[in-house]
């Protein structure tokens, strides 16, 4: 196996901007070009321009597409409408998270699977592996699309700019094919960051023109390019979890306070439905630790893996820690007992390092835009 990042098809334009690069599950990926504050708030009340072409595209096809996804994922894929999207996870037998993915009705008989870089290998296997006894192809995509997003409020009238596609009929969750600035486009109103926005799917060979091409038409407005480093603190803020964080093999849906993407009114069995029935009925009665959200009262940053205090017992751990630039105090995410999960509970602290520093319970998201 080569240990040499992969290079996406906008690595040489990354560096002509001067981007701090970092790996990200075997990627050579912008971490920041300048300023992670400065990006962040782009986007949160211009827009930003984010590179993710690391993440896995796996496309599903045939006359049991459906019944293939609906079997190998906890959702209810044969429901989504043509041109549609869905939130939704595979789980192991034992009801453990592999990964949350959004997938893509792209056709009658074709959706498009889109799963985290660090996991897209394991989903490939897990799909191709249950789609045995199938009329259906599953087939790697990775390498035929780059992804570039455009988000935040400003995104929809960057790229209005460039399109006759109609934007203003495209719902949350929905996704048509066009062209952007006469590139061919699936565009997805979908994105990680809790502001409006669009992720646009191309062939790699585009991606610089595009890219360039968006640039240009947001300079008026401030759009920027943006790393992954506020890509996380956008996505924290937002409340959105990330695989290996929030989620993973050790947590069912249910544990991650998820439990809505279980469709156990689907026809047909799928994997992990026992276990999660099991799950589902052991979150109802004795809910296991809730995730919720801490507001620091000082300035020292938690960071994932920090114990969760009160009283002085262990009572959680922090899975996602940052200083919100939204709300100019360091925020987290952590699971914590039943116990101390209610907003406004008392006398939770974090312990950093030794000291333990006073936090406010509070419900997340910590930031919800205006419509």
């Amino acid at each position: 196996m080569s240990t040499e990042p992969r290079h996406t098809a906008l690595d040489a334009l990354h560096r002509s901007l001067g981007a701090t690069m970092t790996d990200f599950a075997g990627w050579d990926m912008p971490l920041r070009y300048g300023s992670e504050r400065d990006e962040h708030l782009a986007v949160r009340t211009k827009a930003g321009l984010f590179d993710l072409s690391h993440m896995g595209e796996i496309t599903v096809t045939g006359p049991q597409a459906a019944q293939l996804l609906n079997f190998a994922l906890v959702g209810n894929i044969a429901s989504v409408g043509v041109g549609r999207a869905r939130y939704t996870m595979i789980c192991r037998a034992d009801g453990g998270i592999l990964d949350d993915l959004i997938v893509y009705r792209l056709a009658e008989t074709e959706y498009m699977v889109v799963a985290n870089a660090s996991n897209a290998q394991v989903v490939l296997d897990a799909l191709t592996e249950r789609s045995a006894g199938f009329d259906a192809e599953v087939r790697d995509d990775r390498d035929a699309y780059a992804l570039i997003a455009v988000q935040g409020p400003e995104s929809p009238g960057i790229l209005k700019s460039l399109t006759d596609a109609d934007l203003d009929g495209l719902k949350y969750y929905a996704g048509l094919p066009g062209t952007v600035a006469g590139v061919p486009t699936l565009i997805a109103r979908t994105g990680y960051t809790g502001e409006d926005g669009f992720e646009l799917f191309v062939k790699p060979e585009h991606a610089v023109e595009l890219w360039q091409t968006l640039t240009k038409a947001g300079e008026g407005v401030g759009l920027v390019p943006c790393g992954l480093s506020c890509r996380d603190t956008l996505r924290l803020e937002a409340g959105m979890p990330l695989y290996g964080h929030e989620l993973s093999t050790e947590l069912t849906p249910f544990d991650a306070g998820l439990g809505r993407v279980v469709k156990f009114e689907k026809e047909g069995d799928f994997v992990g439905r026992t276990a999660l029935e099991t799950a589902a009925e052991r979150a109802a009665s004795q809910p296991p630790r809730v995730l919720v959200g801490l507001v620091a009262e000082g300035r020292r940053v938690p960071r994932a893996g920090y114990p969760v205090v009160a009283d002085g017992q262990v009572i959680g751990e922090v899975t996602s820690g940052a200083p919100s630039p939204t709300l100019g105090k360091p925020i987290a995410m952590a699971y914590v007992d039943a116990a101390h999960a209610a907003p406004g509970t008392s006398g939770v602290g974090v312990d950093i390092r030794g000291s333990h520093e006073p936090y406010e319970v509070v419900a997340l998201p910590f930031y919800k835009r205006r419509k």
